[in-house]
């Protein structure tokens, strides 16, 4: 069966119109990228099945950098589904200044590809399409202050496109957490004109946030493009935040029939 679904999503437009009209589990969508945003719904579902193996009743999980709204409608639909599937109460929020982005701080920002108003937000009409996810506006490092989120988190999407919010963003590792929390960063590859490298943008702010700290760590999941049926340019910007300190990080989540050899 798995191999003649394989066969079917390789057929251009397959794979787009089973994430319109969802069949078959969740599980299996997620495997298939069966999606409208397939990293959300592999962050989202990896981070509840970890809070399950923990017995953890819910997460929270947050998208930084909302803009139009469409990844945060996208994120509120996918935390639905999972949940229910599941049995994990999500709980899901968007930060946002709502203005579009500041002026660049520096070089590290890119200004050659992103600058000042760039992605403003129409909110009266987000929050008109909005059933759960909750906005919180405002200058990101600022808002972290003083957030409390209300489930340990599980999984976050950094799409604040420049160096220094993103940098700001990662006060979120101070809050409460998973031991291991699923994180996709949208500005590691594209544009090409961008020339991403571990000196400007998002790698830079993930490279300093490593040499910054010895007991957490941002890492890329290593060789998850080859363990995913539909290898997909999205496997290469998951990451994971590992707390090494968490008291249930050396939890044993693996599963039973993993634990012995045939």
């Amino acid at each position: 069966m798995s191999r003649l679904i394989k066969r079917i999503v390789a057929i251009p437009g397959v794979r787009k119109l089973w994430a319109r009209f969802p069949i078959g589990s969740v599980e299996t969508r997620v495997r298939y990228d069966a999606w409208e945003r397939p990293h959300y719904a592999y962050g989202v579902y990896s981070a509840a099945d970890l809070a399950r193996r923990l017995n953890l009743p819910a997460i929270t999980v947050i998208e930084f950098g909302v803009a139009g709204g469409n990844g945060l409608l996208a994120l509120e639909r996918i935390a639905a589904h999972v949940g229910r599937d599941l049995g994990i109460d999500i709980s899901v929020f968007g930060f946002d200044s709502g203005e579009g982005m500041p002026s660049p701080a520096n070089y590290r920002d890119l200004p050659y590809v992103w600058n000042r108003g760039y992605y403003r937000m129409d909110r009266p009409a987000l929050e008109n399409k909005l059933t759960n996810a909750k906005l919180v506006i405002g200058d990101v490092t600022q808002m972290l202050q003083s957030f409390n989120a209300p489930h340990p988190i599980g999984f976050i999407a950094f799409d604040l496109d420049y160096y220094s919010s993103t940098k700001g963003a990662f006060r979120v590792f101070e809050l409460d957490h998973l031991p291991r929390t699923y994180c996709y960063f949208d500005d590691i590859i594209r544009p090409e004109i961008a020339c991403h490298n571990e000196y400007v943008g998002e790698l830079c702010a993930i490279r300093e946030f490593n040499c910054e700290h010895s007991d957490v760590k941002l890492c890329p999941i290593h060789g998850l493009r080859t363990m995913r049926l539909r290898p997909a340019g999205w496997n290469d910007q998951m990451y994971a935040f590992h707390d090494f300190l968490h008291p249930l990080y050396c939890v044993n989540v693996n599963r039973p029939e993993h634990n012995q050899l045939p």
